[in-house]
This record gives C-alpha cells, structure tokens and sequence, in this order.
C-alpha cells in the first residue's frame, strides 16, 4: 500500500513540477515499476467477509463532564440573550413603521378636518350675511320694515328705521 501511495504521489509529483531532479526522477520511475508488478501478481479483488455482531450499548452511560456542561449553559445564555435582542430590535422596527403609518393617517384626517371646518366658516358666513337674512324676513316670512316710532330702544337712540327682525312670542 505504501508504495502505491508512494507512487501515485510521485506521478501527481511528476506532473506539477517541470524541473524534478534525476534521483526523484528515478525514484518515480522505480515506484511506478513495482505497483506495475504488485498489480500483475493480484490474482482478482480481495474477498471481503462481514460477520453480524448486534451490540447493546443500553447499560452504556455517559459521564457527566461538568466543564462541557458549563460550556453549554454559557452558550445557551448567549444565544438566548442574542435572540432576545434580535426580537427586541424587529418589534421595534415594525412598531416604528406601524406608528409611521398611524401618523400618516392621522395627518390626511387632520387636512380632511380643515377642509371641511374652511367649507363650515364659508357656509357661515354666507348663511350670517345681513342683507340675506333681511330678503328672507320679507319674502318667506312676510315680514316688513317697522314704522316710524314703532320701535323704542331702551338706551333712548331715535326713531331710526332697522332692519326687520323676528321675535319669539312670550307664553303666557
């Protein structure tokens, strides 16, 4: 076996290198010559015999190697604390995105609110006009302008003609 490894190294030997002295040159020649005749000299493939033995290993106990077990638990601990900062990190990554996307709806009904509390001061505005409410008064509800002396104001301002306006009737 020996010379047959010895002679294979020598070809792998023969074939990287390009400039091999004449003694390693021999010597692989020499080897490649006696695996050549170890080769013709084997009659046919060794015969191979396999005897069944079944082994019961049920009474084998492992001995306790309290450093291994020390090793472990160290292991065990890093890996767990590893894992809980990894777990701390990706819930706080998508917390952060999920509250990202709370802010953002947040914002469009902040703009939406705006919008409509523009719209309700315009209609406000348009609804408070003077000059409408006085058309209403005389055209809907029928009512006119008071006469001359009709009207007494409590801080003694004159007769100054007003516009219409609507009175609830006092229950009696």
């Amino acid at each position: 076996m020996t010379t047959m490894a010895t002679a294979g190294q020598g070809a792998l030997l023969g074939m990287g290198m390009g400039s091999m002295s004449s003694a390693s040159h021999a010597r692989a020649q020499r080897n490649r010559e006696l695996f050549e005749l170890q080769k013709s000299a084997r009659r046919g493939p060794t015969p191979e015999v396999f005897f069944v033995k079944h082994i019961d290993n049920s009474r084998i106990v492992k001995a306790d190697d309290p450093e291994r077990r020390r090793e472990m638990n160290i292991f065990t601990m890093t890996m767990s604390v590893l894992f809980v900062l990894v777990m701390v990190y990706v819930w706080q990554h998508f917390s952060a995105i999920e509250i990202g996307y709370q802010v953002e709806t947040q914002k469009q009904q902040v703009a939406q609110l705006q919008e409509q509390n523009r719209q309700l001061r315009l209609a406000e505005a348009q609804l408070s006009n003077p000059m409408r409410i006085d058309q209403i008064a005389r055209q809907q509800l029928g009512l006119a302008a008071p006469e001359p002396g009709q009207v007494v104001r409590p801080d003694g301002a004159g007769n100054v003609p007003v516009l219409a306006q609507a009175s609830t009737p006092s229950l009696p």
